[in-house]
This record gives C-alpha cells, sequence and structure tokens, in this order.
C-alpha cells in the first residue's frame, strides 16, 4: 500500500495549533499531560513554553543527575528564577520519585508544572504520588479534525493522525515502525507482558475486531493465548492509552435487552489499521464502515476531553440487532454508516433507543453531499458533523481556540509548503 497520490501535496509544519486548552489548566493549578509516543506532546510545550525550565528525561544527563540526586530539581529552579511559565518535566514516568520533589516545590514555592508522560503505567500502579489533587490529568490526542489543514477523510482513515505520520511522503512505513517501538518501548521495556509473540498476535486480532463488541473467548481462540491472559492484554492497552473498551449504555425505561459487551477502539485510525494489516481503505471496502466509525470515535473522544465534558460515551445494542454507534450521556445519539444515501434501515437503530430513552439529539452521520433531516433524524456528511462538532453546535459547549497566527489556525486554509 503506498499513498502516491499524496506525495508532494503533503503539508510539513514544525507546529499547528492544538485546541487542547492546556494554558487555562494552568492558571490554576499544575497539569499531567498523558499521551502515546508522537501525539505531539514535547512539540506543544516547546511552543507553548518557549521560556520555561526544562527536564526532559529521556536524556540521560537530565535523568542521572535527578536520579541521584531528586533534590537538585529545586536548587536547579531556584538557580533559573524568575522565570516565565510553568516548569516542564517531559517523560516523568521514568522517574515516578521525582513527584515527591515536585509536590514540595508546588507546597513551598507555589510552582506550577506540566508533566509529560507517554506512557502512565509506573504512575497509575504501586502507590506514586499524584500531588493530591494538586494536578489536573489531561490526555492529548493525535490531531484533531480542526488541527488540519486541508483534511481529507480518506488520509484519515489510512494513516491516523499522529503528527509525524499523517504528513509523511510515507506513512505506512512510519506507521509500521511506530508499532514496532511502541511494543518494544512500552511494552516490553516495561515489563508489562510475559511474552512478545503471544501479545503480537492478540494485537492483531484485536485490531482486526475494533468497532465491534468484544468477545474475549472468541479472541482467545484466534489468538491462541488464554482467556484470562486476553483479558490482562486489554487491560495493558487500557493503562498505556493506545486502546480502551467502550461500554454499553442502558436506556432509562428499556424495552429491550441491551448487550453487556464494551466495543474496542484505538487512539488513531492509522495505529489500527497497521495492527490489523487491513491494507488500503476506500469507499466500498468491507473495512470502510469500521474504519470510519473509529475515525469518529476519535474525534468524539478528543473533543470530549479537550472540552472537559464529563458525559459518558457508549454505545448500544440489543439482543434482536439493534444498535446505535455512540451514546453521549443520555442525550445524544450517533450512528456511522458508510452509505452514500441512507436507507429507511439505516436510522432503525436511532428510532428504537428513542423510543427506550428521551434524546435530545439524533444525528446519522455518512457519506451523503448534503445535510438533511428526516423524522427528527439529523443525516449529516462526514466533515459537515466534524465541523458541528467542533464548533459546538452538535454537544454544545465553546469551540475551540486556536493560537492566532499560528500554521493550520484556519481550517481549509492553505497548507504550509
Amino acid at each position: 500500500m503506498r499513498y502516491s497520490a499524496y506525495r508532494g501535496t503533503v503539508p510539513t509544519s514544525p507546529f499547528l495549533a492544538r485546541t487542547i486548552p492546556l494554558a487555562d489548566d494552568l492558571r490554576s493549578r499544575s497539569v499531567f499531560l498523558f499521551g502515546p509516543r508522537q501525539t505531539g506532546k514535547t512539540t506543544l510545550l516547546r511552543a507553548l513554553f518557549p521560556d520555561s525550565p526544562r527536564f526532559d528525561l529521556l536524556q540521560g544527563r537530565d535523568f542521572l543527575r535527578l536520579a541521584r540526586e531528586p533534590w537538585r530539581l529545586g536548587e536547579e529552579l531556584a538557580a533559573a528564577a524568575p522565570f516565565d511559565g510553568p516548569v516542564v518535566i517531559d517523560e516523568i514516568q521514568k522517574l515516578p520519585r521525582l513527584l515527591d520533589e515536585v509536590h514540595s516545590l508546588i507546597e513551598s514555592r507555589g510552582l506550577c508544572f506540566v508533566l509529560a508522560a507517554s506512557s502512565p503505567v509506573k504512575l497509575r500502579r504501586g502507590g506514586v504520588n499524584l500531588l493530591g489533587g494538586r494536578a489536573r490529568i489531561r490526555r492529548l490526542w493525535p490531531f484533531a479534525y480542526p488541527e488540519i489543514p486541508g483534511w481529507n477523510l480518506r488520509r484519515a482513515l489510512n494513516c491516523g493522525s499522529l503528527p509525524p505520520i499523517h504528513f509523511s511522503s510515507e506513512p505506512v512505513e512510519d506507521l509500521e515502525a511506530y508499532c514496532a517501538s511502541w511494543v518494544r518501548l512500552e511494552i516490553q521495556a516495561e515489563g508489562l507482558i510475559r511474552g512478545i509473540e503471544p501479545f503480537s498476535r492478540f494485537l492483531q486480532v484485536a485490531a482486526a475486531g475494533a468497532a465491534q463488541p468484544i468477545v474475549f473467548e472468541r479472541i482467545a481462540s484466534d489468538a491462541q493465548v488464554p482467556a484470562r491472559t486476553v483479558r490482562e492484554y486489554f487491560a495493558v492497552l487500557d493503562e498505556t492509552l493506545v486502546a480502551t473498551l467502550l461500554p454499553p449504555f442502558t436506556p432509562r425505561r428499556a424495552r429491550r435487552k441491551p448487550v453487556s459487551r464494551g466495543k474496542l477502539f484505538f487512539f488513531d485510525p492509522g495505529v489500527q489499521n497497521t495492527l490489523a494489516s487491513t491494507g488500503t481503505i476506500g469507499p466500498g471496502s468491507a473495512q470502510f464502515g469500521p474504519a470510519l466509525e473509529q475515525l469518529i470515535y476519535c474525534e468524539l473522544r478528543s473533543r470530549m476531553d479537550y472540552s472537559g465534558d464529563r458525559r459518558r460515551l457508549t454505545w448500544w445494542r440489543t439482543r434482536d440487532g439493534s444498535e446505535v454507534d455512540f451514546v453521549v450521556g443520555d442525550e445524544v445519539a450517533i450512528e456511522v454508516k458508510a452509505t452514500r444515501s441512507a436507507a429507511p434501515r439505516d436510522l432503525t437503530g436511532l428510532r428504537r433507543l428513542e423510543a427506550e430513552t428521551p434524546l435530545r439529539r439524533r444525528v446519522l452521520v455518512c457519506r451523503e453531499p448534503a445535510p438533511r433531516l428526516v423524522d427528527g433524524i439529523l443525516i449529516l456528511p462526514v466533515e459537515r458533523f466534524l465541523q458541528d462538532l467542533w464548533s459546538g453546535e452538535l454537544l454544545g459547549g465553546a469551540p475551540p481556540v486556536l493560537p492566532v497566527g499560528a500554521s493550520g489556525s484556519a481550517h481549509g486554509a492553505t497548507p504550509p509548503r
């Protein structure tokens, strides 16, 4: 699979404006910034806080110095004062005990920190000091729709939105290298699994079943690993922020018995495609519908995270096959279809869910050329749906504010060359 059509036209930029409101959070307290590798944490922090003191624990010099003498953090910051912006510590999961010094400096000197981590497993396990509520937890996703100038559906489905990969002239090779590196650096190196071969088999089977109800026993059989091990592997995906199980929705007055299984979604469509060995995804292909659903999940989840929307994101399906792909809180129901012309059967799940719980809005996302309204159900083309999602029209809330003058701050602008 090659994307030769994109070569020579793919925009490249050192920094595209991000919609995460990190600067707003830091006005009141410190922040943990979590996100898988290459989502752009370091680039974002350098762009937002160019004059801040910075410690990168991936660099041997910083790591060894602070690992031997953690108290040096306070002494070096005292020598650097005064300074503008928060103190930035990158890859804090490499040295969790440094958080005791961070805690002390917040209390004694009133300093503000941004603590970035690509794998928060060590911070979530085993009594690590998470600063006792003195720091918010934020998650950085790959590029979202309003952050990409000249956004293209086919490229988003096939290549995903990881910053260095989305704009690469060789996204397939880069995605393969990324997935191999992630397994080696984040999974094997952290000691989260006992054997790389069974985990690799599990990854391919799980990725191939993304956006579908998860049956642990079936995945265990296909991957040739015990069902108990499969459950442990799913926990690893969740803890490393690579994938999560979307829980089922239970209506207020359920007339049909809902299923109790979750659906698996990855943090990026390109990573999911690569792990599943899907191949090229285009209109009419068998994987187009699940890939589109995966894309919509990522956009919904990142929009909700960035806007502070604490409503649950779930899905609904009954034993007799009625289904709605996403339910936001108990107010908004969203169905995703690959069709270019929505038929009455495509609206069945939304209609049946409305009969079981009152909904503020029902939406069908598909490839139709223009919006239309059918029996109270809003049918939206994919890009119009994304526009309404990020403007706040769909879920509510203020639209994202992109930094003035930053490249990509106006969606659809001519990409930088």
